[in-house]
C-alpha cells in the first residue's frame, strides 16, 4: 500500500494547535495510507503552549503522527511579543524540518498550514509541494476576509483608507454571505484599527486564496449553508476548493484535579440547571469588571461556574495565571453568599464542564473553538466577545442563526493603556436571565437540532466525512497531476 505524509503547521496558540492536531488525526484515522507530522512553534511569553503540545504528543503516540517542536528563533526579548515577527522568524526552521522530512519520509504529499502561517507557503514552493490551508475560524469569518480583501486590493495603491472608512462608519452593510446587514465597525476584528497589521493579514488572504490548492474550514454545511453557498456561487472571485470539515474538536482529559472537583459539585446539581462563566485562556478582567460579572452572578440567583484568571503584571506581555487565593479579587462576603448555588475556579478544560448534564447554558468569548463545543453539546451561549473575530462570531450566533442570546455583541478587550468599557452588572444580569430563563425554550430546540446535526455530519456518509474525502481525492490528485 502507497504511504502519503502531510505535514501540518499550526500557528502558535493553544486552540490552534490543538484544532490542528485534531484535523490531522481525524485524517489519518480516516486512511491508513496518511501519515502526519506537526511542527510545532511555542508562544515565548506562554507555558501552557508547551504543555499543551507534550500533553498532545502523548495523547497521539499510538497514531501514525509525529510532532517535531521547533527550535525558539533567537528573537529579541522586545519582539517575542509581535506575533506576526514571531511566525516569520520560525521559517528557516521550518524548512530545515522539511527537508529532512523530504528524506526520510513515504511520499511528501504537502503541507497543511495554519491560516495565519501562509508564509510557509513559500517552503512549499522550495521544495514543490502542495500546499492547504488549515482555516480554524468561520466559514463567515472566512468571507469576510475575502470581503475586506478584496476591498483592499481595489483600492489599488496599497493603503487600507477603504476598510478604515468601514471602521468608522456606523452604516449598515450588506454582504451576499449574510441575510442580516451588518454594522462594520462593530465586527471588524481590531488587527484593521493597525494598518500594518491589517495589511499583514490582506496578504495572507490574498496568498490563500491564489497560491493554494484548498482550504479547509472548521465548520460544517448545515449550520453555515448561506456563507458557503455565497463562497461557491461567485460572489467572490479567485476562491480556492473549499472543504467544510468540522467540527474538529479537542476531547481531553483532564489533568490538574480542577476539572474532577468541580465536575463533582456538578453531579449533585438539576440538570440543565448551571451557567458555566469561561472566557478562554488569555482573558483576564481587572477588579471592576470581575465586581461586575460577581454582581451580576449573584443578582440573577442561578447556579453557576465561573473560571477566573488573574492578569498579567502590568507592562508585562503574559499569558493570565490561576490566583493563588481566589478571595483576593472577590468582594468579602461573595464567596459565602454564593456558596450554595456557584464554584469558582481556575483555567480547566472547558470542554469536559460543557458536557456535563447539569450545564444549561454558556457565558462565552465566542472563539471558534468554544462555539463548536458549545453546539456539539447543545448548550445556548450568552455572547461576550473580546478580540479577533469573535464579534462577528457573536453576530453569526446571536442575529444570522439564533443560536444564541446577547449579553453584549461588540465588547472589545482592550491590549492597550486604553481602558475598555465595563460590562455592567445589570448587562450581565439580563443576559444570564434570558439564557438560563423559559423564554430561551425555542432557542434551546434549535441548539439541540444544531447538535444532532454537527454529529451526524461527521459521521459516515456525512457532509463532513463526504468533504474530507474529497479532499484526500485532492491531495493525491495533485500528487499525481490529475485533476480535482
Amino acid at each position: 500500500m502507497d504511504k502519503f505524509e502531510l505535514i501540518f503547521i499550526p500557528a502558535p496558540g493553544m486552540g490552534h494547535i490543538a484544532s490542528t492536531v485534531e484535523m490531522a488525526n481525524t485524517l489519518v484515522t480516516r486512511d491508513r495510507r496518511f501519515s502526519a507530522t506537526i511542527l510545532a512553534m511555542k508562544l515565548p511569553y506562554d507555558q501552557k503552549v508547551a504543555e499543551s503540545i507534550h500533553s498532545l504528543s502523548t495523547s497521539f503516540a499510538d497514531k501514525p503522527i509525529q510532532f517535531l517542536v521547533l527550535p525558539e528563533p533567537p528573537l529579541p526579548q522586545h519582539s517575542k511579543n509581535d506575533f506576526i515577527l514571531l511566525v516569520e522568524s520560525y521559517k528557516p526552521f521550518v524548512a530545515d524540518a522539511v527537508a529532512k522530512l523530504a528524506d526520510a519520509s513515504p511520499r511528501l504529499a504537502g503541507l497543511v498550514v495554519d491560516m495565519f502561517c501562509t508564509t510557509m507557503i513559500d517552503v512549499a514552493k522550495e521544495f514543490g509541494i502542495p500546499c492547504y490551508v488549515f482555516f480554524t475560524c468561520s466559514a463567515g469569518f472566512l468571507a469576510f476576509s475575502f470581503y475586506l480583501q478584496e476591498l483592499y486590493s481595489s483600492s489599488g495603491n496599497g493603503s487600507n483608507e477603504a476598510v478604515e472608512k468601514l471602521l468608522n462608519s456606523d452604516a449598515e452593510l450588506g454582504l451576499p454571505c449574510f441575510v442580516n446587514p451588518v454594522v462594520p465597525s462593530r465586527v471588524i476584528p481590531s488587527i484593521f484599527f493597525d494598518e500594518n497589521k491589517a495589511v499583514w493579514f490582506h496578504n495572507h488572504v490574498r496568498r490563500f486564496r491564489s497560491e493554494v490548492k484548498g482550504i479547509l474550514v472548521n465548520t460544517f454545511v448545515e449550520m453555515e449553508s448561506r456563507v458557503m453557498e455565497s463562497m461557491l456561487s461567485g460572489s467572490f472571485s479567485q476562491v480556492p476548493p473549499l472543504y467544510c470539515v468540522g467540527p474538529i474538536l479537542h476531547f481531553k482529559e483532564d489533568t490538574d484535579g480542577v476539572g474532577s472537583d468541580v465536575l463533582k459539585w456538578l453531579d449533585d446539581q438539576p440538570l440543565s440547571s448551571v451557567v458555566f462563566v469561561c472566557f478562554g485562556t488569555m482573558v483576564s478582567f481587572d477588579e471592576n469588571q470581575m465586581e461586575a460579572i460577581a454582581h451580576g452572578l449573584e443578582q440573577s440567583g442561578v447556579r453557576f461556574v465561573w473560571s477566573i484568571r488573574q492578569p498579567p503584571p502590568k507592562g508585562k506581555f503574559e499569558a493570565p495565571c490561576n490566583y493563588a487565593d481566589v478571595k483576593d479579587v472577590l468582594s468579602e462576603g461573595f464567596l459565602d453568599r454564593t456558596a450554595g448555588i456557584g464554584r469558582i475556579i481556575g483555567w480547566t478544560t472547558q470542554v469536559e464542564i460543557l458536557g456535563h448534564p447539569a450545564i444549561g447554558g454558556f457565558v462565552s468569548h465566542c472563539g471558534w473553538n468554544s462555539v463548536l463545543e458549545s453546539l456539539w453539546h447543545g448548550v445556548p451561549m450568552a455572547t461576550w466577545p473580546m478580540h479577533a473575530e469573535q464579534q462577528l462570531n457573536a453576530f453569526e450566533m446571536v442575529v444570522e442563526l439564533g443560536l444564541a442570546v446577547e449579553i453584549t455583541l461588540d465588547y472589545r478587550m482592550s491590549f492597550s493603556e486604553e481602558k475598555a468599557r465595563i460590562v455592567s452588572a445589570e448587562e450581565i444580569e439580563s443576559g444570564i436571565r434570558k439564557l438560563m430563563g423559559e423564554e430561551s425554550d425555542e432557542m434551546r430546540k434549535k441548539v439541540r437540532a444544531k447538535s444532532e446535526e454537527s454529529r451526524r455530519c461527521i459521521a459516515e456518509g456525512g457532509s463532513s466525512f463526504v468533504s474530507l474525502g474529497h479532499f484526500m481525492d485532492n491531495v493525491l490528485a495533485n500528487l499525481t497531476g490529475g485533476e480535482d
